[in-house]
C-alpha cells in the first residue's frame, strides 16, 4: 500500500523528529516510524467509512421529508438510486471490513454536521445529478461517482482537516495519499473485486525504508557536520532542521543503496521539500546532496 514516495517522508519525518529530540534512541525511532507506516492505513479505512455515512445520512433526509405533514410528490416517492447504492452495502455486508473497522473504533456517527454540510454540497454537484438521473445502473457507475466525491470534495475540506487531527497527528499529512488509495479501492471493487486489507508495506519496500532509516539515524551526526562544513559562514546552529532532516535521508539513501542513480535520490527530497521547507529549500537541498554525496562518497 505505502509506496516509496511516501516511505521516504515517513523517514525524513523521523529524522526530523530525531533533529528536534536527541534523546531519541533508534528502538523509539522505528516504533515512530511503524506507527506511522500504520496510521495511514488506518486514515485509508476511515475514509472509506465516509461511504455508507455519507448514504445513511441521505437516508435520514429522505425519511425526514416523508415525515413531514404536506410532503411533496418528489419528498414522496423520491429518487432512491443513491441511497440504495451498491458499493455502501458492500461495506455494510462485508465481515472483515465491519470487524475491522468496530475493532479500531471508527464511526463518522460524531460528526453529523460534517457529513450534513457535505451531502447537500453532493448533492448539488452536476455529477450528482446526471448519476440521479442516468439508466446506468450498477456498482460500477456507484463507484465511479464515489471516485468523483473523494477527488473533489475531501481534499481541501477545513472541515476534514479538523477531524483528522483531532484523531490523529500521524494523520494530518496523509490525507491526499489516503484518498488516492480510497479512489484506487472504490474503482477496484467498481470492477468486481473483493474487498480486503491491503499490505502495508512489501517486504522489498519494508527493507528499503528500515535500511534508511537506521543509516539515517546512526550517522545522523555526521551527516549535519558535513552540512554545516559546507554552509560556509552558517554555524551549526542556524541550520534548519528541516533540511538537515531532508538532506540526512537523501545521504542515507545513497549510503545504503548505492545502485539507485544519485539524480534520482536527488529528486526525490528536492521533491519532498517542496511540501515541507520554505521556497529557498529545493535549491539548498539539492546543492548540498549533489555536493556532498559526489565528494563524499565516490559516486
Amino acid at each position: 500500500m505505502l509506496n516509496r514516495r511516501i516511505l521516504r517522508i515517513k523517514v525524513f519525518k523521523v529524522l526530523y523528529a530525531y533533529a528536534e529530540n536527541q534523546g531519541m534512541t533508534l528502538k523509539e525511532a522505528q516504533a515512530l516510524f511503524n506507527r506511522s507506516c500504520e496510521a495511514t492505513r488506518d486514515l485509508w479505512l476511515f475514509m472509506l467509512g465516509l461511504i455508507p455515512a455519507l448514504r445513511d445520512e441521505a437516508s435520514l433526509r429522505i425519511e425526514a421529508a416523508r415525515g413531514k405533514f404536506h410532503p411533496t410528490e418528489e419528498e414522496r416517492n423520491p429518487n432512491m438510486k443513491f441511497v440504495q447504492n451498491r458499493l455502501s452495502a458492500l461495506f455494510d455486508n462485508d465481515p472483515d471490513y465491519t470487524k475491522l473497522v468496530a475493532k479500531k473504533k471508527f464511526s463518522w456517527d460524531q460528526y453529523d454536521a460534517f457529513l450534513r454540510k457535505l451531502y447537500e454540497t453532493v448533492r448539488s454537484r452536476q455529477y450528482f445529478i446526471d448519476y440521479m438521473n442516468s439508466p446506468a445502473d450498477g456498482i460500477a457507475a456507484d463507484a465511479a461517482l464515489f471516485v468523483k466525491i473523494f477527488e473533489q470534495e475531501l481534499e481541501d475540506s477545513e472541515e476534514i482537516q479538523a477531524i483528522l487531527e483531532d484523531m490523529s497527528i500521524l494523520w494530518v499529512d496523509d490525507l491526499s495519499y489516503a484518498l488516492i488509495q480510497c479512489c484506487k479501492t472504490i474503482t477496484e471493487l467498481g470492477a468486481g473485486k473483493i474487498w480486503e486489507l491491503p499490505e502495508l508495506v512489501s517486504e522489498e519496500n519494508s527493507a528499503f525504508a528500515s535500511g534508511v532509516l537506521r543509516t539515517g539515524f546512526v550517522n545522523f551526526a555526521d551527516y549535519r557536520s558535513k552540512i554545516a562544513a559546507k554552509t560556509g559562514n552558517w554555524d551549526d546552529g542556524r541550520l534548519f532542521n528541516v533540511d538537515v532532516a531532508l538532506i540526512a535521508s537523501g545521504l542515507a539513501e545513497m549510503r545504503t543503496f548505492p545502485d539507485i542513480p544519485r539524480g534520482v535520490v536527488i529528486n526525490e527530497y528536492v521533491e519532498i521539500s517542496k511540501y515541507y521547507s520554505t521556497p529557498k529549500s529545493r535549491a539548498f537541498v539539492n546543492g548540498m546532496l549533489d555536493e556532498i554525496i559526489k565528494n563524499d562518497f565516490n559516486n
